[in-house]
C-alpha cells in the first residue's frame, strides 16, 4: 500500500519565500508555491532562491523540491535538519556553498535563514560562502551587510539560550555589488556550534534605554584607505554632539580577482569594487541594539561624505522609531519566539516595525503553520507608542536533541 500524498501548504509569488521554507523546515509541513514571477519576463525562481534551496538541501536529510516546467510553481516536502555534511558525508565539516555571478542579493540574505534554522540542528552549521555571487556589503537590494548580521542580529540568539561563544562569522574577503549590482566574489563563513532543544522563552517588554555607544566598522574594497576616514569623519560629525563614546573601525580589501574568461581558466579580472559603513547603537538596556547600513552604488557617482551622512541619519531615523528590536532582527525574534516552549513570550517593537509589511506577512505565515496569534497592546507606562507583542510558542523545538 503506498504512502498518502502529503498535504501541502498553498502559497502565492515569492514574497517572504524564505521565511516560508524556513517554517516548513522547522515545522515538517510542505508547502506548494505557485505564480512566481508569472507575468515576468523572465518567470520562475532567481538564481539566489535556487542558490537558498540548494543551501536547504546541503544541511537537511530527506528533503526534497520539485519543480514545474515553466519553473513558475514548485513543490517543497522539508526533511530533518542534520547541520553540515561535507560531499563525504562528515557531519560537521565546513560546506561550500557556491553563489553564481548573477546573484543580486547580498550573503546576508543567505545568512540570517540560515542561522535562524541552526540551533534546531542535529549537529553544528558550518558554511562557507564563496564564488563570484558572495557580496558581503549591504546592496541595493535591502540587504543589510556581514557586519551587521554579526553585531546587530547574532547577539540576539544570547536572548534564547543560544551561546554566542559558539556562533563565528568571519568575512574572509570583503567585496560590494559588482558591475550592474551582480556578484562580488566575496568569501563569508559561518560557524554555528549552540543547538538547543527550545529556545528559552523571551520577555524584553521594558523600556529599551538611552543610547550609550555607537560602534561600527568603514569598509573599502579595490579603492583608496582614505574613502574610509571620509565617511568616518562626516558620520562623527553627526553623531557625536548627541553620544559621545563613538568608535568607527576601518577595514581596507583588495579587490576581489574573477575569472574574466568562463572557457578559460586564466585571466581574471577585479569585481566587488566599492565601500561602504555599518553602525550599531547599543542601548543602555541589555540586548538592544540599533543598526544602520549604506554602500555606494554599484553604479558609482555618490562621494564617501555622503554615505557617511546618509548612514548617519538612518542610524537616528531606526533609533526613533523606538523598541528593542529593529525591523532588521524583528524576523529573526519572533520566528524564534513562536518555535519556543508553549509559554507566553513579550517583546516591545517600535509602532512602525510592527506596520511593516515583512512583520505583518510573518504574523499571517506563522499562523498557516499553526502557530497562536500574537497579541498586541500598547504600552501605557510612557508615551513612546510603541507596542508589546505577545507570542505563545507551539513547541516544535529540535527533534534530533534530547530533553534535558
Amino acid at each position: 500500500m503506498s504512502a498518502p500524498e502529503p498535504k501541502f501548504l498553498q502559497f502565492t509569488t515569492q514574497k517572504s519565500l524564505t521565511d516560508r521554507l524556513v517554517l516548513s523546515t522547522l515545522t515538517g509541513k510542505p508547502i506548494r508555491v505557485s505564480q512566481i514571477r508569472s507575468t515576468s519576463t523572465s518567470p520562475g525562481l532567481a538564481p539566489h532562491e535556487v542558490s537558498f534551496l540548494r543551501l536547504l538541501d546541503s544541511i537537511t536529510n530527506g528533503s526534497r523540491a520539485t519543480f514545474s516546467h515553466t519553473g513558475t510553481m514548485f513543490h517543497y516536502e522539508p526533511g530533518l535538519i542534520t547541520g553540515s555534511v561535507d560531499g563525504q558525508g562528515a557531519i560537521g565539516e565546513v560546506v561550500d556553498c557556491v553563489l553564481p555571478d548573477t546573484i543580486r542579493r547580498g550573503v546576508s540574505w543567505f545568512l540570517i535563514p540560515l542561522c535562524i534554522m541552526a540551533p534546531f540542528a542535529k549537529k553544528p552549521v558550518n558554511v562557507r560562502f564563496t564564488g563570484e555571487g558572495v557580496i558581503t556589503s549591504a546592496t541595493e537590494m535591502g540587504d543589510v551587510s556581514v557586519d551587521t548580521v554579526r553585531t546587530a542580529i547574532l547577539p540576539l540568539y544570547e536572548k534564547f539560550g543560544i551561546m554566542s561563544s559558539k556562533l563565528e562569522l568571519r568575512i574572509l574577503q570583503r567585496s560590494c555589488a559588482g558591475p550592474g549590482g551582480k556578484g562580488g566574489g566575496g568569501v563569508v563563513e559561518l560557524r554555528f556550534g549552540s543547538q538547543v532543544r527550545l529556545p528559552k522563552t523571551l520577555h524584553m517588554n521594558r523600556s529599551p534605554g538611552r543610547v550609550r555607544r555607537i560602534r561600527g566598522v568603514a569598509y573599502c574594497t579595490g579603492v583608496s584607505s582614505s574613502n574610509n576616514h571620509r565617511m568616518i569623519h562626516v558620520a562623527r560629525g553627526i553623531l557625536n554632539p548627541l553620544v559621545s563614546d563613538v568608535h568607527i573601525a576601518t577595514q581596507y580589501d583588495q579587490a576581489p580577482l574573477v575569472s574574466s574568461d568562463k572557457s578559460k581558466t586564466s585571466g581574471k579580472k577585479t569585481t566587488g569594487i566599492g565601500f561602504g559603513i555599518c553602525l550599531v547603537a547599543e542601548s543602555s538596556a541589555d540586548g538592544v541594539l540599533y543598526s544602520a547600513d549604506v554602500v555606494s552604488p554599484s553604479s558609482g557617482g555618490v562621494t564617501p561624505e555622503d554615505i557617511g551622512k546618509q548612514c548617519a541619519y538612518q542610524l537616528l531615523e531606526v533609533i526613533s522609531q523606538g523598541g528593542c528590536v529593529t525591523k532588521v532582527g524583528a524576523d529573526t525574534v519572533l520566528m524564534l519566539m513562536a518555535m519556543g516552549s508553549e509559554d507566553v513570550g513579550r517583546l516591545r517593537l517600535g509602532r512602525d516595525v510592527v506596520g511593516t509589511e515583512d512583520v505583518v506577512g510573518l504574523a499571517r505565515d506563522l499562523k498557516k503553520f499553526g502557530a497562536s496569534s500574537w497579541g498586541l497592546r500598547d504600552v501605557e507606562e510612557d508615551d513612546s507608542g510603541d507596542i508589546i507583542v505577545t507570542v505563545k510558542g507551539i513547541a516544535v523545538g529540535n527533534v534530533a536533541r534530547k530533553i534535558a
